[in-house]
């Protein structure tokens, strides 16, 4: 899973003052007039029309948070108080999702710096908010004074003094001080973990160049060196025996090209290896970063880490987290025993007597071989029915047909745009106007954060009775082109990589929150994913499809077969890929629980649960937790993903597989779930979505029913199949 969400201030979720005593003069990009033409900053901001403007947007944002707290300090009414504190977050989250996006995304290396000094500086004011006793307090009494509040200002009191003590507020100063040190060599940790990741792909060297596959030479450097000779021959002879090979780099794109395409096995177990072993530096860092928030997990009086980042989300405890992944994984054992016995039959087959083990860099090449015999699919021919444009086509055919608004294109102004690839979206309903931007940033490119992600700019809050503001996201992919997007088709990975992130912005784009605070994807960490996860079914359902997907040469619409046989490729060795997911989930669990005394090496952990959890063997020397990202942005949360599907997989078949892009549909996912992002309880909005039959109570918290999954699966009917036996 590449994907993930980009979320905002990681210490304070202050999350909308809508009385005319707040000024909101910071916060306003230029939404209503910024197709005018008129020049202003990135992103709409006007402090950002040059690098160095960061520095005055984090000076602003901090003026404004100080006038803020002096008004708290007041002691005005609790709902001033909850407005307040949301202006305060809406400020602030202005500059650090910006900052944000613009250190994964600018190639100006000036921006990207000062982006960086920005985030450094805002996130150091932030341990500040965090500590301070007159916003906590203030928080306390409004919380107190529940029957003066909505019940979305109550719950967001509620949160917020929850996330207060999360900082360690109520602490005695020495052991405030000690956390407040933590969380300030966590963020730094973090950011160690990710720069090494890019810094340090890897790479390995293949000679001749013949044993790479032809249509993979583009993703790779040529080299040269040469053959052996005798110093006495003519200079020429020199020149001729110089022999052609490839640098290939083992960041994770180009490595699983090699590793499904490149015949040579050889070539494959040194990508593999390499690919699974760097970058070194992670290694110390990854162990400090699970000490430093051990230690922080114990001063806040947890068993482990876990403890304190589950104990807010609907799992509630690690113990209902292992509880779930386990059943999981159970369930799934056959069934991925089953798929890799087939895929190691199939490598015997085709190398004779010369196999003897199945070995984890072969299951890109084989599986992918499997899938094109039993369904005859070229990658290139799927690639055709999905040109870019046609994919954003998709996108519209969504937004039409489920919430009956459109989704156009609208020019940027000077200055707005970070790169000549972007482009710029407005989300509008014919009866309500705008209803939020979306900013399109595709292509792959030097520099540029390597995966899929949305990443949020602006959060949508009520100003006043009459004025909305506006939720404005970027959603940021690496597809292979440039601007020139005719000639830019996507494999259907990509397909469901874009549905995917799509999900998350119409998640922000759609949200109607009264605050910030609640807007879009700001809601518990195991309810973040599904959404995103809802709408991949999209991608695979042929009554959709057959809206978009069409040839980019002669525009004949995807035949259908053609989309039953992806379905039928995807489903082959779904277990492996669930199993995979299930053990990513248990090492996240482990590396970040109770902590054994004297720790364990990381790798020797990994090492035993890849053989105890899944049907492959772990490959002495290789190390894939120290470039697995998803152990810093979703530290003891990874379950997430498997929360989501489980969800995903009920909603899809209880209220959308009859009609998927029906108006009635739609309706019921905007108004009982999308337009409330985190103002409402999760349980409550999926009960209210779909009615019993999608969640379970399970000692103290909560997990998925998993039945419509399971039933997805077929694991049900394999289970049968295996007992009549």
């Amino acid at each position: 899973m590449s994907t993930l969400i980009r979320r905002t201030a990681p210490f304070l979720r202050l999350k909308s003052c809508y009385s005319d005593i707040y000024s909101t003069r910071l916060l306003h990009s230029r939404s209503k007039g910024q197709r005018n033409g008129t020049p202003t900053g990135l992103y709409g901001f006007e402090h950002l029309k040059t690098a160095k403007g960061f520095q005055r947007f984090v000076d602003d944002a901090i003026e404004r948070s100080a006038e803020l707290v002096n008004f708290i300090s007041e002691m005005p009414s609790s709902a001033q108080v909850i407005r307040a504190m949301d202006e305060i977050s809406n400020t602030v989250c202005c500059v650090v999702d910006s900052a944000e996006l613009c250190r994964q995304t600018h190639p100006d290396r000036e921006f990207v710096e000062e982006a960086n000094k920005a985030s450094m500086r805002i996130n150091e004011y932030l341990h500040y908010l965090n500590t301070n006793h007159i916003l906590y307090d203030a928080v306390k009494k409004a919380e107190q004074d529940s029957h003066l509040l909505s019940k979305e200002a109550h719950r967001a009191a509620s949160q917020l003094r929850v996330d207060f003590e999360k900082g360690g507020i109520h602490l005695c100063p020495q052991k405030l001080d000690r956390v407040n040190q933590l969380n300030v060599d966590i963020f730094h940790l973090c950011r160690e973990f990710s720069q090494n990741i890019i810094s340090d792909p890897g790479h390995v060297d293949i000679f001749p160049a013949s044993r790479i596959p032809k249509h993979v030479h583009h993703l790779l450097k040529p080299i040269y060196q040469i053959t052996s000779g005798t110093s006495s021959e003519p200079l020429r002879s020199w020149d001729n025996r110089k022999e052609k090979g490839f640098r290939i780099s083992t960041e994770p794109r180009t490595l699983h090209s090699i590793l499904q395409w490149t015949s040579d096995d050889e070539v494959r177990k040194m990508a593999y290896v390499k690919g699974s072993s760097v970058p070194h530096a992670n290694h110390e860092v990854l162990d400090k970063l699970i000490a430093a928030r051990h230690e922080l997990s114990q001063i806040m009086e947890c068993r482990s880490y876990s403890d304190f980042m589950v104990k807010p989300n609907m799992a509630s405890s690690p113990d209902v987290v292992m509880s779930f992944l386990l059943e999981m994984s159970k369930m799934i054992k056959p069934k991925a025993d089953e798929e890799f016995k087939a895929i190691w039959d199939f490598k015997r087959k085709k190398c004779g007597q010369r196999c003897v083990d199945l070995e984890p860099w072969d299951e890109a090449y084989y599986t992918a071989m499997m899938k094109s015999s039993a369904y005859n699919l070229d990658s290139s021919d799927v690639a055709s029915y999905f040109p870019l444009p046609q994919c954003i086509e998709g996108l519209k055919v969504l937004v039409e047909s489920l919430f009956g608004a459109t989704f156009h294109s609208v020019p940027l102004d000077p200055g707005e745009s970070w790169h000549p690839d972007v482009l710029k979206m407005s989300l509008h309903h014919p009866k309500e106007g705008d209803m939020g931007y979306l900013y399109l940033d595709l292509y792959s490119r030097a520099g540029k954060y390597p995966g899929c992600a949305n990443f949020a700019i602006k959060g949508g809050r009520r100003i006043s009775e009459s004025e909305y503001q506006l939720p404005v996201v970027a959603l940021v992919c690496n597809f292979a082109g440039s601007h020139d997007s005719s000639t830019v088709r996507l494999n259907h990975g990509e397909v469901e990589t874009l549905f995917h992130e799509f999900g998350h912005a119409l998640h922000s784009l759609l949200s109607r929150t009264d605050y910030q605070h609640f807007s879009g994807t700001r809601v518990v960490l195991d309810f973040a994913e599904m959404p995103s996860n809802l709408f991949e079914y999209y991608a695979w359902d042929y009554r959709v499809l057959r809206r978009f997907a069409k040839h980019y040469l002669t525009g004949e619409v995807i035949p259908e077969k053609l989309v039953e046989s992806l379905q039928g490729a995807r489903d082959m060795f779904a277990a492996t890929e669930l199993q995979r997911q299930i053990f990513y989930a248990l090492v996240d669990q482990t590396l970040f629980g109770e902590q054994p005394d004297p720790p364990r090496d990381t790798s020797s952990i990994v090492a035993d649960m890849k053989n105890q959890y899944t049907s492959w063997k772990h490959v002495e020397g290789t190390h894939w937790q120290i470039r697995f990202s998803h152990l810093i942005n979703y530290g003891a949360g990874y379950y997430s993903y498997l929360y989501a599907k489980c969800f995903a997989a009920t909603i899809w078949q209880k209220l959308c597989q009859e009609d998927p892009l029906s108006l009635t549909t739609g309706t019921a996912l905007r108004t009982k779930l999308l337009q409330n992002g985190g103002a409402k309880d999760p349980a409550d909005m999926l009960n209210d979505l779909v009615g019993n039959g999608i969640l379970r109570h399970c000692s103290t918290g909560i997990v998925p029913d998993i039945t419509s999954f399971s039933d997805e699966m077929k694991l049900v009917e394999d289970k049968q199949k295996q007992l009549a036996l």
